[in-house]
């Protein structure tokens, strides 16, 4: 997992990155949580989603927004934030041309920033939003959603509650053409203390589903095992 430092558009951004053994692997791009309560990329909700895709073959990126660890610039409040995780993407795609296509996913405020990301890049064929801060933030963007994807909520979160989650994933639902995999942790907080494990198997099983329902997502023998198993 080498760490990383590529431009951004306000500085030099720090990131770890994993590059697939398989040729012309997908790639992947994890965002992590708001900078101002303490978000940097070694959050362990962030670096748990790095380890799922990297276990499916994924070349993946994890990375310090501006103002975050080494990363160059101060908190932007989310534009900046936004162009940060397309140049993130950009970065990547620069040293993998053939990759076929992008998932996205994020925590809290990077599953805001995600989901953003995803509207102004058609190359993303899927997202995981963890706890999407729908009380906080307006959503309102995702008319229509372009792709299908997993949202994943804790049942006991006092950040983001529940209910704010359900009444924005009722809306994705009814639009046409996606398919959102909503899913809730019963005893799980914001930070799902205690069920980061619970979490993975959710966002596999998930990648799992969108593999065998016709999206192209990769599957490592060894990963193959353990599912098996």
């Amino acid at each position: 997992m080498p760490e990383v430092i590529f431009n951004g558009p306000a500085g030099r951004l720090e990131g770890r990155y994993s590059h697939s053994k398989a040729k012309n692997a997908p790639l992947a791009l994890i965002l992590h949580p708001n900078p101002e309560h303490g978000g940097t990329m070694n959050n362990k909700i962030t670096y748990t989603l790095f380890q799922n895709f990297v276990a499916r073959g994924f070349s993946t990126l994890r990375f310090n927004f501006r103002g975050v660890g080494r990363s160059q610039g101060i908190f932007d409040r989310g534009e900046g934030e936004l162009s940060d995780a397309a140049s993130a993407l950009d970065w990547m795609q620069e040293i993998n041309p053939n990759a076929p296509y992008t998932w996205v996913s994020g925590f809290s405020f990077g599953a805001w920033i995600g989901m953003q990301l995803l509207m102004r890049r058609p190359e993303i064929r899927g997202f995981i939003s963890i706890a999407p801060p729908a009380n906080m933030y307006d959503f309102t963007f995702l008319a229509p959603c372009p792709t299908s994807g997993l949202i994943l909520q804790g049942g006991k979160d006092d950040v983001v509650p529940q209910e704010s989650v359900d009444g924005f994933v009722g809306k994705l639902q009814q639009q046409k053409g996606i398919d959102v995999d909503y899913r809730v942790i019963p005893q799980a907080n914001h930070f799902f203390h205690g069920y980061t494990d619970v979490l993975a198997e959710h966002v596999h099983d998930h990648l799992n589903a969108a593999e065998t329902g016709g999206q192209d997502i990769m599957v490592s023998e060894s990963l193959k095992d353990t599912i098996a198993a």
